[in-house]
């Protein structure tokens, strides 16, 4: 992996992005000048029934602004859930879309948004650049600090057979992403850390993505992401809601992760993960968290991803920069990542969620259909590779 430095790239981003403690009522005039008089707010039951929400909504009204709330999102949406939130925003003739929460909300906000203006056939738009458009005016707001969705071109529903399937388009990136930190401050700790792990996953499959569009600014972003996580994850798990300084630095590292992975895509680890999460409903961080260090030992029979990983790991982990033996920290990269995980109160094998051995075979069938994902991975994967990888991790 190197990043195309001299060749031609491409960099997509939300043409605004607000960041900064209660930035959310501060950005109320302008969300009122992006989305126009009837707003859809797409959301899930969590964040109703603690109303996080409410403050941006009494405001808006304030200002005559006509509010409609569908808190229905599941995690990992079906299409069923996408057709609910699209019905609610036909039969209130909404003139914009509003993402409020983690992932799950802002990627039914985001085909949401398209749908309610596109018209097109929702099977055409699976896969990468399928999506023709237009879409109707979009503002996500993230909850969480891990998916980077809020800045990214992609959404991901699980379709029949729980299979998830993603469609990745630039018309699917926001015209405003808010990122307030203070919305993040109640999360529990299992989902700040297994949001925060993927986020850093997130960072470390761009830096070593194989796609042609691995550019010079993804990769300085992955870098800079990283660093804000690492430092910060096991803080903002144990010390919770009393480390604000730790909170901004896991909601701005996620950001750059996914302005870094919307540009210079993810790979095997997320091919790997979207079957554990479809097929047994663990948690896309967790997935990631579990296939991550097994992944990586993989990859590193490349060379170039070996050193990729030798540097990375004294970015994220700088303890094991006095680790001068390239191969010696590039493993303990891989093993750091379980050290982390046990620190942050995660499982750290399939098994100790109560999945089947037996299974891993046909997780890695599955796995082969995500190959818009599994292309960007600097070593080739195979069925047989993915098996063994899920057999590891069990």
């Amino acid at each position: 992996m190197k990043a195309n430095e001299m060749g031609k790239f491409v960099f997509n981003t939300p043409a605004g992005i607000r960041f900064g403690v209660d930035v959310l009522i501060d950005s109320v005039e302008e969300i009122i000048r992006v989305l126009g008089p009837r707003i859809l707010v797409i959301s899930d039951p969590e964040l109703s029934r603690i109303s996080l929400y409410q403050p941006l909504v009494e405001n808006l009204i304030k200002r005559g602004i006509e509010v409609k709330i569908f808190d229905q999102v599941e995690q990992d949406p079906t299409l069923r859930n996408l057709e609910m939130a699209i019905e609610t925003g036909v039969g209130f003739l909404a003139t914009g879309v509003l993402g409020f929460g983690g992932g799950s909300p802002m990627d039914v906000a985001k085909l949401t948004a398209l749908f309610l203006s596109s018209g097109e056939n929702i099977e055409s738009i699976w896969g990468v650049n399928k999506i023709k458009g237009p879409r109707l005016p979009l503002i996500l707001v993230p909850t969480t600090a891990g998916t980077g969705s809020e800045v990214t071109p992609v959404s991901i529903i699980t379709v029949e057979n729980r299979e998830k399937r993603g469609a990745s388009s630039q018309v699917l990136i926001p015209d405003l992403a808010v990122l307030d930190p203070s919305l993040t401050m109640k999360l529990p700790p299992g989902i700040t850390a297994s949001t925060g792990i993927d986020a850093m996953v997130h960072a470390i499959e761009a830096y070593t993505s194989n796609n042609n569009n691995n550019n010079v600014i993804s990769s300085n972003l992955a870098i800079m992401a990283l660093d804000l996580l690492g430092s910060s994850i096991i803080s903002v798990v144990k010390e919770g809601n009393s480390d604000q300084s730790a909170r901004y630095n896991m909601l701005l590292g996620s950001m750059l992760a996914g302005q870094s992975f919307a540009n210079s895509p993810v790979a095997a680890v997320h091919a790997l993960a979207y079957p554990l999460g479809g097929k047994y409903k663990v948690s896309h961080g967790l997935s990631n968290a579990l296939l991550l260090p097994h992944v990586m030992r993989f990859n590193m029979q490349e060379l170039e991803i070996k050193q990729a990983y030798a540097k990375l790991a004294g970015i994220a982990f700088p303890a094991l920069n006095e680790i001068k033996n390239t191969n010696e920290r590039a493993e303990l990269f891989a093993t750091e990542f379980i050290v982390l995980s046990k620190k942050l109160g995660l499982p750290t094998r399939m098994r100790d969620i109560n999945i089947p051995k037996e299974a891993c075979r046909e997780m890695s069938v599955e796995a082969m259909k995500q190959q818009r994902l599994l292309v960007n991975n600097p070593k080739t994967v195979t069925q047989k590779d993915a098996e063994k990888i899920y057999e590891l991790a069990w």
